[in-house]
């Protein structure tokens, strides 16, 4: 395997290591994929102006997270089904990412239990939460993800459904009989099998379970069932974030899904000025889909996101080279960031401003 000196290339190694129909299931979005495209072009188009003659013998790219202090401003996003990548899955993925004193975020739809995963933790771990159409299962799945020592829940709210994702179709995808839906298997929902012609089997899976009916109300039910700190995930409007933060969200993740729902919503780094102005410093404001580079860290600070999340590169590390794989993905960025802040000329996070930001690209700070 030639060497992978960036993330694009753990994509290509991955892709040689992975049945077709799993690294579809991970790499492709909705529809025609203009909006997984968008997200990764947003980033690209916007260009820095340097700060020259600075002292940045010594940088500093820590920062905190809901009180807990992290070596950058990273968490590794929820994303399910980490062993289509690696037999141990979520476990390989959790070690790495802890190891390196970042924030994981397991996924409702683990192939590993939510307590296997913390088990297999040594630092700080958020869970990404769904609301079911059966509530108790949410309210279990709360209880179990406090009793095993989660400090905060992302509550992901953009899929009344899932989103139309064609690859999954024409893959015919299915969830391995060796590969379950761990969380959920005490309540008989492990296996993911079945599809058509029109529906992926995940797509009839999540549309029969999940609870297309949710309003603001539901979050305030979330919040009444559990003291941790409640981010809501899936946020693309100013005016939802403020309703978020009045409902009581402890913080707000610009996220489209990776572009995995409704093709032709807008990216995240485009609408992400929008919703800081409208957060107004109250709560972070964290950012996934189409996070790529190192320096798009820089850039998402300097339009006021708190941190980003990274979502499919973890998960091409791991399909290469499972524990050490997203080891390597996670240092790689890591790398890559401290470069971006030595060559902007500044030696720790407080130094990234909007005065970064050329006059050219103001539309993202309009």
């Amino acid at each position: 395997m030639r060497v992978c000196v960036n993330l694009a290339d753990y994509e290509q190694a991955a892709k040689l290591r992975m049945t077709k129909s799993a690294f579809g299931y991970y790499a492709a979005g909705a529809g025609d994929e203009l909006t997984l495209r968008a997200n990764v072009e947003a980033f690209q188009r916007l260009r820095l102006r340097p700060r020259m003659l600075v002292d940045v013998t010594q940088r500093d790219p820590s920062t905190t997270l809901l009180g807990h202090r992290v070596p950058m401003p990273v968490t590794v996003a929820p994303m399910g089904f980490h062993r289509l990548a690696h037999p141990e899955g979520e476990l390989a993925t959790v070690r790495a990412v802890t190891g390196q004193g970042l924030i994981f975020v397991a996924s409702t739809m683990a192939t590993s239990t939510l307590e296997a995963i913390a088990a297999a933790a040594t630092g700080r771990l958020w869970f990404q939460l769904y609301c079911f159409r059966d509530r108790e299962i949410t309210r279990s799945l709360i209880r179990r993800a406090e009793a095993a020592g989660y400090s905060a829940f992302q509550l992901t709210v953009d899929v009344p459904v899932l989103g139309r994702r064609e690859a999954d179709i024409r893959n015919n995808f299915q969830l391995p009989e060796d590969c379950r839906v761990a969380n959920l298997e005490p309540y008989g929902l492990g296996s993911i099998r079945g599809g058509s012609d029109r529906e992926s089997s995940a797509q009839e899976y999540t549309d029969r379970l999940f609870d297309a009916s949710l309003t603001w109300e539901t979050v305030d039910w979330i919040r009444s069932q559990t003291r941790l700190p409640v981010m809501l995930k899936g946020i693309l409007r100013g005016d939802d974030a403020a309703r978020g933060i009045d409902h009581g969200a402890t913080g707000i993740v610009v996220s489209n899904h990776g572009g995995r729902q409704l093709d032709s919503g807008v990216s995240t780094f485009e609408v992400l000025p929008e919703i800081v102005q409208a957060v107004r410093g109250r709560v972070p404001v964290l950012i996934d889909s189409g996070v790529r580079r190192g320096v798009d860290v820089v850039k998402a600070l300097a339009v006021g996101a708190s941190a980003v999340q990274l979502g499919r590169p973890v998960l091409w590390g791991l399909a290469v080279d499972g524990q050490a794989g997203v080891e390597r993905v996670l240092s790689l960025f890591r790398m890559e960031l401290d470069n971006a802040l030595a060559l902007c000329g500044c030696p720790n996070l407080a130094a990234i401003g909007p005065d970064l930001i050329a006059r050219r690209f103001a539309e993202f700070l309009s």
